[in-house]
């Protein structure tokens, strides 16, 4: 449950951002320390199979204690008023709002109807958070359903953002959830289009990170998935355990909704601890999927049960697959299921069984396994659309239900190279699709399937900074430690020399087969127009070519992810893109092990670093809430050789004093619920009493944020022009030096 969604925006994908915003202390006139607070030292050892570790900091994961509340408001004060003293700082985020603005609004999450409604996130340029639309599908006139900004707040820096919308089966009530100031603690509410208000219910403890809640077809009922209510003082690692799924009735009292699927359910099959289960149901089907995802394993079990026997106990749920089979992903049509399947298939292939019989051993393969990565796929009413990757870019396929009909590649306007089905449904013909480019903003297509030809939706407005003619960009196959070849893709304006002298970001993430998909943000040119360049590596343990390469970047091979990404740098200064005086890196949440190891490891390729909400202390994790569902990606320290793996890509472990590292931002929301704002702390503590560099290592804290997902467009902007600024300053920019 780290940041595994695709980031909203290039930028964001460019700095993979996790943790926003500016602190705002309500200190005023405060005189600037000349240096932050020292963190006490207070060691405690600890025997791992036989190896002594000691940790200096170890009192700071008792994260709300005064002792250490009072460093960490300290050390936040100091970061905060060292970054408002860069010059250039207050120029670059009006830079950054202004190319925000320059698209009148935006449009996201659509979900369409067989009559033609569109239900969809909208947000205006000069908004905070997004709202949920509907727009009629026959007078095209759109409505604003559900605006956070007016939901009541506790104190007036507190915002609410919405998680998710799921329409009823006629449209006329819509379940949604919602979470305040980046908690992602999800309370899940219905609305009434009729009178146009919540009804009186509301239902906390949401999980909303496997599975949405799913409409019976009556609309009179709906199933969600959530977490236990647990005891105020149980241990962090009971938060996730035994998540259970259940089915409410509109109008009954909320304890009178039943539990249909989890651990100990009449009628459910075995469950571990960490398992999440959801039952879905899909549109157009009478089956009742359900789905069991085994912690942040990408490989899930499946079963299956009519819809109508659902709380009945005499329920009977019928394997489909199960987390051997290697299936990550699926699509339902009436009695069929359509799988995305790794087991034989590095880069996948796409199965079909019957919901009747499923059957794996019968399964009819419908797309093979090939050179491409079959990437997702999705259900209309003529055809299965499935999304494949070729390298870097994207292609959707159409593969019609008629027997022997051919497969079909959707043809893309020459210069969008890559393309994702946005929007599909079983009942409505074609899909849309949203295409996207390294240096310009892609489009909302809607497919024909009778014409087969793509017409622009008209739902996004372009932006005025959407289509600029000075940026290109590059894919290159870079040699890694051990010879093999990782994909980095680069993006600058047409006239730099390559001389070495261009501020440098290169970007990272490599985990969970997650792969940075091609993108370009307006927001982006406040970076490229002044000559930087923005590179991406496709690090192993990320999904560019498959099953086989996440599982190349995970647990013991987790060193090719960092390996991986110092190889990208020295490619970038080999071939005079940049020099390591003008090279920054950057990882968040996961990718916090890919930057923070590699800083560690190669201090002399980076002047500077950025560590967004960064899992940085792997040993201890494991003591967090979100610690256990994460040891399929990571390991656990109760075997020994996924110990050693772990205190392989634990950064805090391996600082060591008297180096010389980069000059680090370590940014991070209190909220976070996904890794603990201790991490941040202790790696920020030891490196500023390890590093001999005098280079600064600042620690931004954000009191009214989390993990990234939930931030406002203003903390978003703050946090891009805080780092931004602190990059330039680091590669000594005149104009953005401090004063």
């Amino acid at each position: 449950m780290f940041a595994r969604k695709t980031p909203s925006s290039p930028l964001q994908q460019a700095l993979v951002v996790c943790g926003y915003a500016f602190l705002t202390l309500g200190i005023e006139n405060t005189l600037m320390a000349e240096k932050p607070p020292v963190a006490p030292i207070k060691t405690v050892a600890e025997n791992y199979h036989g190896e002594t570790i000691v940790d200096p900091y170890r009192y700071m994961e008792d994260f709300h204690s005064p002792l250490v509340q009072e460093w960490v408001k300290g050390q936040a004060e100091f970061a905060a008023n060292t970054l408002k003293t860069i010059r250039g700082r207050d120029a670059l985020l009006a830079r950054i709002a202004e190319l925000d603005a320059g698209t009148p609004y935006t449009i996201s999450n659509i979900t369409c109807r067989p009559n033609g409604d569109l239900f969809y996130f909208k947000q205006l340029a000069s908004e905070n958070v997004a709202k949920v639309f509907l727009r009629d599908g026959k007078t095209s006139q759109e409505r604003l359903l559900i605006d956070p900004e007016t939901f009541p707040k506790a104190n007036a820096d507190d915002h609410f953002t919405i998680s998710f919308f799921r329409v009823s089966p006629n449209g006329s009530q819509l379940l949604y959830g919602f979470a305040a100031s980046g908690s992602e603690e999800t309370t899940l509410k219905v609305f009434d289009l009729l009178t146009n208000e919540d009804l009186p219910l509301a239902i906390d403890r949401i999980e909303a990170e496997y599975a949405l809640p799913s409409w019976m077809p009556d609309g009179k009922s709906f199933t969600y998935s959530r977490r236990r209510d647990i005891a105020a003082d149980a241990p962090p690692t009971e938060g996730y355990k035994f998540t259970q799924a259940f089915r409410y009735t509109i109008g009954d009292a909320n304890e009178k909704a039943t539990m249909i699927f989890a651990h100990g359910a009449n009628g459910s099959p075995a469950m571990a601890e960490m398992d999440f289960p959801a039952v879905i149901l899909p549109a157009g089907s009478t089956w009742a999927l359900g789905q069991v995802k085994h912690g942040d394993e990408t490989d899930m079990s499946l079963y299956v049960t009519p819809q109508t026997a659902l709380g009945s106990p005499h329920v009977e749920w019928v394997k489909i697959c199960d987390r051997t089979d290697q299936v990550t992903g699926y699509a339902v049509r009436g009695d069929d299921i359509y799988l995305l399947c790794a087991q034989n298939a590095p880069r996948f292939k796409v199965l079909r069984t019957s919901l009747r019989e499923p059957s794996l051993a019968k399964a009819e393969t419908i797309v093979p396994s090939g050179e491409y990565v079959v990437d997702s796929l999705a259900v209309a009413q003529d055809a299965l659309y499935v999304d494949v990757l070729q390298g870097v870019s994207s292609q959707v396929l159409r593969i019609p239900f008629e027997a022997n009909a051919p497969t079909e590649t959707i043809t893309l306007p020459a210069d969008e190279p890559s393309g994702t089905v946005a929007v599909a449904h079983p009942e409505i013909p074609g899909v849309m699709i949203r295409t996207r480019s390294w240096t310009q903003t892609g489009h909302l297509y809607q497919y024909d399937p009778v014409a087969r030809s793509l017409s622009e939706t008209g739902l996004q407005p372009q932006g005025k900074y959407d289509s600029p003619d000075f940026l290109t960009s590059v894919e290159f196959m870079v040699t890694s430690h051990d010879g093999v070849k990782v994909p980095l893709s680069i993006i600058h304006r047409k006239d730099i020399r390559l001389d070495g002298s261009n501020p440098t970001l290169l970007s990272g993430y490599g985990a969970y087969g997650f792969t940075l998909p091609m993108r370009y943000d307006p927001i982006s040119l406040a970076w490229l127009q002044r000559g930087g360049v923005l590179a991406f590596a496709h690090t192993r343990g990320g999904g560019a070519f498959g099953k086989q390469w996440h599982h190349a970047g995970r647990k013991q091979t987790k060193a090719n992810t960092w390996k991986d990404f110092i190889a990208c740098g020295e490619y970038l200064v080999q071939k005079g893109y940049t020099s390591p005086s003008k090279l920054a890196g950057k990882g968040g949440s996961a990718g916090g092990i890919l930057i923070g190891r590699a800083i560690t490891e190669r201090p002399d390729l980076f002047a500077a670093a950025q560590i967004s909400v960064g899992c940085t202390d792997m040993l201890r994790f494991e003591s967090t809430m979100n610690g256990p569902p994460n040891i399929p990606e990571f390991g656990t320290i109760q075997k020994a050789d996924e110990f050693r793996s772990l205190l392989a890509m634990s950064t805090f472990h391996h600082i060591q004093n008297g180096v010389k590292y980069p000059a680090v931002i370590l940014t991070h929301g209190i909220n976070d619920p996904r890794v603990e704002p201790w991490q941040s702390a202790k790696t920020t503590a030891r490196l500023q009493a390890a590093s001999s560099s005098g280079k600064p290592i600042l620690f931004r804290v954000d009191y009214h944020s989390g993990h990234g997902i939930g931030s406002t467009k203003k903390q978003r902007q703050e946090e891009l022009a805080d780092v931004w600024s602190f990059l330039l300053w680091q590669f000594g920019d005149a104009s953005f030096q401090t004063h």
